[in-house]
């Protein structure tokens, strides 16, 4: 709009200026003429400061001013106004137009060189020496000065008939160089246009900006997990804008995030930091332990999640900006999850959407087990349920107090079935969500207080259907969620920590007796096999001991017998 008073402006300035040129240049300028003809010609059509240098029998005559509506003509040296000079002769006219400037002669200080009236004989005529300007140029001019004319007459009257083409006229005219986004406007106003963030299936390839936004609360033992899968998301690093809220908290989850935050955006690989990173501190006043047993205790789930809503609220109000087309709220405590879940969530383009959540288990525990079973489809009996409910009752998933019978995304989930297949639900998880940004921008947010009887995600589940937004999960695609063992868990680990002890100790028991029964009779057969052969040794001496006396009787009894033989039957044997 700027464009309409300044091209009138610039046009009333050339007019004037071109006018002020043809007086100059004007034949009558040159030749003797009445001083009432010029009057009528030059005041009427250009009102403002004339002067005019009258030379009479070659005396030169000082300045006259002209003024509006009356002139003045010399009279020798004296000066008569007068509004009509039918009567004087004809003089040799030189007119000047000056504008605005305030002078007071024609001549170059002020005055001329001959204040007598003399001529000198350098006297020069200015006007003898200005080109005169042909017909067909001055129609050349008048024609291009209307069509510049009906030309910016006729922009002025798109913009304001079309709105929408005023920053494609502007940036047409300017060669780019005044742009509706950057320096065509001040310094205090920026202009956004929202139509270029509504999120699409393919963000990535559109370069469309995602804010992720993660609640913290005594979780600096998570911090390294969940900053190492930030490293590891497909998504471009850059078109990803974190957002952290500290609360509550009694560890040192602050200076840990501000510490492993510069270390990832000092990253020398390009692709590592993100975009902008806010980190907010706001406490409200949560009592609630951060233990297993407190967090999912049912006494404590009302109140936890209304207060848990206001920090998401916090949170997303503070950091979301005009450039954002997606919202992904993601927990600390995720352990394992695809590297590309933002692309694989995004294709699906639903306005609300989230994955399977479920926890590995030891083995004794089944290996297994769902987790987020705050993600499921309405029920008649929840329905019913809710209507005999106070107005303030919050209804929460997974406990027997409240016995709903709704079908949860939990329990559908096939480890063999298709990840891309979509199931339409009512409440949805806080786990892992990822919304268009134009959904919050609608109005849409997490309720802390009790809506349709829920609150936080599952009652924004709720507000954005009642919105006419869709809202799906995928059954089959499932992130797992870091263990944390319940009271119950506790309980039988304690009792099965006690039964191995036990039977560890036992058994440390029987390898200690027989060790001490191995010691106490380790030499036994060595000395046994000992014992033997010594006992075999006097044995062996003690038969030989008693042989040899019955061998020394024997032969004495043989040398007898042949001292009584007769020496015939000695010869005969020999």
């Amino acid at each position: 709009m700027l464009a309409c008073p300044l091209f009138f402006l610039s046009s009333r300035i050339w007019l004037s200026r071109s006018l002020s040129r043809q007086l100059l240049r004007s034949p009558s300028a040159s030749r003797c003429t009445k001083p009432s003809s010029f009057f009528k010609a030059a005041i009427n059509l250009c009102p403002g400061t004339f002067i005019v240098g009258v030379s009479k029998d070659y005396y030169c005559q000082p300045p006259a001013h002209w003024g509006t509506g009356q002139g003045f003509v010399t009279s020798g040296l004296d000066l008569q106004p007068r509004d009509k000079a039918a009567s004087c002769r004809a003089f040799d006219t030189h007119v000047g137009y000056i504008g605005d400037m305030n002078r007071q002669y024609a001549f170059t200080n002020g005055y001329t060189a001959y204040p007598h009236g003399e001529s000198g004989t350098f006297s020069i005529s200015p006007h003898r020496f200005q080109p005169r300007s042909q017909p067909a140029l001055r129609r050349r001019r008048q024609l291009l000065h209307r069509l510049f004319i009906i030309s910016g007459l006729s922009i002025c009257i798109l913009t304001l008939l079309f709105p929408s083409w005023r920053a494609a006229i502007f940036g047409t005219i300017t060669l780019g160089l005044l742009s509706a986004n950057d320096d065509f406007q001040l310094e205090t106003v920026r202009y956004y246009d929202l139509s270029n963030a509504q999120g699409t299936a393919r963000g990535w390839e559109r370069e469309e900006r995602i804010l992720l936004c993660t609640p913290l609360r005594d979780a600096a033992p998570h911090l390294p997990m969940f900053f190492s899968h930030l490293r590891n998301f497909t998504y471009p690093h850059h078109l990803i804008d974190l957002a952290f809220l500290v609360s509550d908290s009694k560890d040192e989850t602050s200076p840990l995030l501000t510490k492993m935050l510069k270390e990832l955006q000092d990253d020398p690989d390009p692709k590592i930091p993100y975009g902008e990173v806010s980190v907010i501190e706001k406490d409200f006043g949560q009592k609630v332990n951060q233990d297993v047993e407190s967090r999912h205790g049912f006494a404590a789930q009302a109140s936890r999640r209304k207060l848990m809503a206001q920090a998401r609220n916090w949170l997303l109000s503070a950091t979301l900006r005009p450039t954002h087309s997606w919202v992904y709220w993601r927990d600390a405590d995720v352990e394992t999850a695809p590297f590309t879940i933002l692309e694989d969530l995004m294709r699906h383009n639903k306005d609300v959407i989230v994955p399977n959540v479920w926890r590995p288990l030891p083995d004794w525990l089944g290996g297994e087990q769902p987790y987020d079973l705050n993600s499921w489809q309405e029920s008649e009996t929840a329905l019913a349920l809710a209507d005999t409910l106070d107005e303030d009752a919050v209804i929460v998933e997974g406990y027997a107090e409240y016995a709903t019978w709704r079908p949860h995304l939990a329990y559908l989930r096939d480890p063999y079935g298709d990840p891309d297949m979509e199931m339409e639900i009512d409440g949805v998880g806080g786990v892992s969500i990822l919304a268009k940004a134009r959904v919050f921008r609608s109005g849409v947010h997490f309720p802390a207080f009790s809506f349709e009887k829920h609150a936080e995600t599952e009652a924004f589940g709720k507000m954005a259907k009642r919105m006419k937004f869709s809202v799906v999960g995928l059954p089959h695609y499932t992130i797992w969620h870091l263990y944390e063992p319940s009271l119950d868990d506790i309980r039988h680990m304690e009792e099965m920590e006690k039964e191995r002890l036990q039977r560890e100790a036992e058994e440390k028991e029987k390898a200690e007796r027989a060790n001490r029964i191995k010691e106490e009779f380790k030499d036994t057969k060595a000395q046994w096999e000992k014992d033997g052969a010594a006992i075999q040794d006097m044995m062996q001496k003690d038969q030989k001991q008693k042989s040899q006396p019955q061998q020394a009787q024997a032969g004495q009894g043989n040398q007898g017998q042949l001292e009584k033989t007769p020496d015939s039957k000695k010869a005969k044997d020999s």
